[in-house]
């Protein structure tokens, strides 16, 4: 097999000689002056690798990513070990810059098969994001416990019209770090992040946006990671927070990629990693002309493609309902191997009826998808009301909600419910006040 061949840098002339006088293994098709050159070409479907001589700094996760969706390894020359290793942590081979030709061309040869043989088609990332450079913030939460390096992601996830997403999810990450479990909440909604807001911090610092940039450029480690993630300390134990962005118009710094190696990262930080997710689910990049152009949904996606287990909100009323169901059906087609628990948030008779969850059961069953309405989650207003209010958590301005028991059995629950009890049972009440 021939492999075309593009190279970019200055350093590239005994490269490119060498590769061509082998006469078979692999054939130079353009010489490019700079990384967006190379882009262009690789883009336009002209080579099956990319060689870079010089200038690897510049290479980043988003970069190697959208490459790789186009059948493009990657093979970097330095001799500097720091570097090689970022670029390994990117997915980028990496070789000596005095590399003899012909193993130069074994290497091409081992990255364009590796990359073949792990079928990578993954259209979700864009460039990397050009605006300034953010820093961590250093914190040291002494008092989180340690994690097992092998941790699970729980996506929360909900249609448009403010089911309760964020306030469900920050909740969790409460009573899951109640339970002695090692907790990460991340909030990766890119319209209207609000994890911060709800847990009272004064965070300007967007600590997703930071770990994404460090993750994009090879450069986050779990210590990276640990000093970004805010600790929050509550009165039943404490869990950490990679907070949103702080503008909506900061949503192109959460690109697919580089989210992708933070929660990587964060399995290795948490017992379980609790996110907070957007509502949007269209695959925004078939909207563009531009094909390189970043995806304002691309966090929410790729969230609901890593998680191991998916929460689905909805609201309990005629207008959440429905919201609901068509959302189940969008979420089918963009995740179609996620299976998600259904939650109906909100639960009260003034907006159903009386037996509210009977109500919306026999209303499920005859009009909702084939999967059931896996838990209820009452309304409790004055208890959530004082918690915003305090910008804490149940579990400490409410200990004694039914919502915030309800919360708890949801999450922490070790075995499945009962599909005809209500999750705010006897049973989960007198289990949290006992």
């Amino acid at each position: 097999m021939n492999i075309p061949v593009v190279t970019v840098g200055q350093a590239q002339e005994d490269i490119v000689g060498g590769l061509e006088r082998l006469h078979g293994p692999v054939t130079v098709v353009r010489r490019c002056s700079e990384l967006t050159e190379l882009l262009a070409a690789c883009q336009s479907g002209l080579a099956r690798a990319a060689v870079v001589a010089d200038g690897c700094e510049g290479l980043t996760a988003s970069l190697v990513d959208r490459l790789g969706a186009v059948g493009v390894a990657i093979i970097a020359l330095t001799d500097n070990p720091d570097e090689a290793s970022r670029l390994r942590g990117i997915g980028v081979s990496s070789a000596l810059s005095g590399v003899e030709s012909a193993a130069l061309a074994a290497r091409i040869s081992e990255a364009v098969g590796q990359l073949v043989g792990a079928g990578r088609d993954n259209p979700a990332a864009g460039l990397a994001d050009p605006s300034a450079a953010l820093r961590p913030v250093p914190a040291v939460p002494e008092d989180v416990p340690a994690a097992s390096g092998n941790g699970s992601i729980i996506a929360v996830w909900g249609p448009a019209g403010s089911p309760g997403r964020t306030f469900v999810a920050a909740n969790m990450a409460g009573e899951l770090a109640a339970e002695g479990k090692s907790v990460l909440l991340v909030d990766a909604d890119s319209y209207g992040a609000s994890v911060a807001a709800v847990l009272g911090l004064l965070d300007e610092s967007a600590g997703l946006a930071q770990a994404c940039r460090l993750a994009d450029q090879g450069l986050l480690d779990t210590d990276a990671l640990l000093r970004i993630a805010a600790p929050v300390a509550t009165k039943l134990g404490t869990f950490r927070v990679l907070t949103g962005i702080t503008r909506a118009d900061r949503w192109t710094e959460l690109r697919a990629a580089a989210l992708s190696l933070v929660l990587e990262r964060a399995r290795d930080i948490a017992d379980v990693v609790v996110i907070d997710t957007g509502f949007c689910l269209e695959a925004d990049e078939e909207l563009s002309f531009d094909t390189m152009a970043p995806r304002r949904n691309a966090a929410t996606l790729r969230s609901l493609e890593l998680a191991d287990t998916v929460y689905a909100i909805g609201s309990a009323d005629p207008v959440g309902v429905p919201r609901l169901v068509r959302g189940l059906a969008e979420l089918e087609l963009a995740v179609p191997h996620a299976t998600p628990i259904v939650v109906m948030n909100k639960v009260r008779a003034g907006a159903v009826g009386r037996a509210p969850e009977r109500q919306l059961r026999d209303a499920w069953d005859r009009y909702g998808p084939v999967a059931g309405i896996n838990a209820f989650l009452p309304a409790d207003a004055p208890a959530a009301d004082s918690a915003l209010l305090a910008g804490s958590l149940l579990l400490e301005c409410s200990p004694e909600s039914k919502l915030r028991a309800a919360i708890a059995h949801l999450v922490c629950a070790p075995v499945q419910q009962n599909p005809r009890s209500s999750v705010f049972s006897s049973t989960a009440w007198r289990r949290l006040k006992g």
